[in-house]
């Protein structure tokens, strides 16, 4: 049988040409399927790990303690492992370039000493209606632009938990008026204090909440998880290029969304849409109040606080 096909394909040179070209295919492919499938098999496992982590009553983990710390509006950033990506090759190739190309060389102008920070999501609230939930940290969500599930919305504890990064930094957001983190102000000035930030702290509540329902409806309706990868690829090489000023296409597509909510919810200047679709993660690492190029602008009196280190299981 062999020889009667080897024949057949000598008389055919075209099916022969096909056959070899198949084969040159084929041939790169298969550690390319290898690798896919342990990512998928690792996140699985990572998956069921949490899923049946079991859990103490009245004793809490370092994510626990990490979570408390979160407030809606905060923003978290990921310096991912681009191998560990379980969505894809596509998905993998857009963390690699992304971090060559978006992330810069520690130069002294960011607030984190080092890591390559090219992913990150917003803390918005959760979509539990119980009595108190919007004071539960438990509520807390992160929303995010990814390749496996489009815009999505996921507890903040169970993406904390199933998180591979290298390291995982907060940066919380503080409104004017604000004393997060601060020292204790006497009775009166706690008075003044709330009343002054409370109404803030309501409207960016509510204005994070209609932002990550519209969100998450338009990233069903759009089927954007199958369009991520490659936007985000794109984006990339059009920043690379010089081109990105004239194509409507984000550099960043995480770093957009999340500009996009922090200027839904008023803590953002409302940049023209070029500019908040030229933002990239790293510029969240940069002050406002002192540089003018490659950062997130603020509204007065809003600020990040400095970053906290949620997770730093490598520096390699």
């Amino acid at each position: 049988m062999a020889s009667k096909l080897l024949s057949h394909l000598n008389k055919h040179p075209r099916t022969k040409l096909a056959v070899q070209l198949s084969f040159s295919a084929l041939i790169p492919a298969i550690p390319i399927l290898y690798w896919s499938h342990n990512a998928k098999q690792e996140r699985l496992e990572r998956h069921q790990e949490v899923s049946t982590k079991l859990r103490i009553p009245s004793v809490q983990t370092i994510d626990d303690l990490m979570v408390e710390k979160c407030q809606p509006g905060d923003v978290i950033l990921f310096d991912r492992r681009c191998e560990c990506c379980a969505s894809g090759a596509s998905a993998a190739m857009a963390c690699l370039l992304g971090k060559t190309i978006l992330c810069e060389e520690e130069d002294g102008t960011r607030s984190v000493e080092r890591g390559s920070y090219e992913h990150c999501g917003i803390v918005v609230p959760g979509q539990s209606t119980a009595k108190g939930a919007e004071h539960d940290p438990s509520n807390l969500c992160l929303l995010e632009a990814t390749s496996g599930s489009g815009i999505t919305c996921r507890p903040l504890l169970t993406r904390l938990e199933m998180s591979r990064s290298r390291s995982v930094i907060l940066l919380p957001l503080s409104c004017p008026g604000e004393s997060r983190y601060e020292v204790e102000h006497s009775d009166d000035d706690e008075l003044a204090i709330n009343e002054k930030t409370q109404f803030l702290k309501d409207q960016t509540h509510n204005e994070l909440v209609k932002f990550r329902d519209k969100w998450l409806v338009d990233s069903d309706s759009q089927n954007y998880q199958s369009a991520h990868s490659n936007l985000s690829i794109m984006g990339v090489l059009l920043y690379m290029t010089g081109l990105y000023p004239t194509f409507p296409i984000p550099v960043s597509p995480s770093a957009w969304l999340v500009v996009s909510a922090l200027q839904e919810c008023g803590a953002a200047m409302k940049l023209n849409e070029k500019q908040s679709q030229q933002t990239k993660v790293e510029d969240f690492t940069r002050d406002g109040r002192f540089f003018e190029k490659d950062t997130v602008r603020l509204r007065p009196g809003w600020k990040f606080l400095s970053p906290v280190v949620m997770r730093e299981t490598s520096v390699s």
